[in-house]
């Protein structure tokens, strides 16, 4: 399958409820062959209207936090959402919606075999860490499956609402740099 493929098979889903009062899928955006990979939990408003992820005064902060460590959506990143769907008033996805959208995040990680997953929260990190996983913990803990490795930070909307948040976050920033630095070889061409 291609990514316009699976986008066209993603944008015609109707698996959940959250498809009647979507206005854009927002299937994700960024470099098709990027090595590293970041998911956020769902699209919000902004996000909902743009069809694109983390847009907004989130977007523009997560841009930022990229920005910290070379990292861009134009350029090297891959950015998506466990739900393509807006939850009504930004609500947390549903995990009935979550289990119908997580085939659409699957096929995403088999088309660009990222080198790293960087989970945007305590939903995106606890459905793709597992286990009793919680951000307030494992936020920035570095861990390996099938040859990817995976960490969490705080969700840059968190990050607005608590900027007692960013001095960890910035450390965790650091320590994924070095990662990136240790695993991928092309990041920073």
């Amino acid at each position: 399958m291609t990514w316009e493929e699976l986008e066209n098979q993603c944008s015609a889903c109707h698996k959940c409820s959250l498809s009647d009062t979507r206005t854009n899928v927002v299937f994700g955006a960024g470099s098709r062959s990027a090595e590293v990979m970041l998911v956020g939990e769902g699209p919000g408003e902004n996000e909902d209207r743009q069809g694109e992820p983390f847009v907004g005064r989130a977007g523009k902060l997560l841009d930022d936090m990229l920005a910290i460590i070379g990292l861009s959506r134009g350029k090297n990143v891959y950015i998506c959402n466990i739900v393509k769907c807006r939850p009504p008033n930004n609500r947390d996805p549903l995990n009935m919606e979550q289990d119908a959208c997580i085939d659409w995040l699957r096929a995403q990680f088999r088309l660009l075999r990222p080198k790293i997953i960087i989970c945007l929260g305590r939903i995106a990190g606890g459905v793709i860490l597992g286990g009793d996983y919680k951000i307030t913990r494992d936020h920035g803990k570095l861990t390996e499956r099938d040859g990817v490795v995976m960490t969490s930070i705080y969700h840059p909307a968190a990050l607005l609402r608590d900027p007692g948040k960013r001095p960890e976050t910035f450390a965790d920033l650091k320590n994924i740099e070095a990662e990136i630095r240790r695993v991928c070889e092309r990041t920073y061409d």
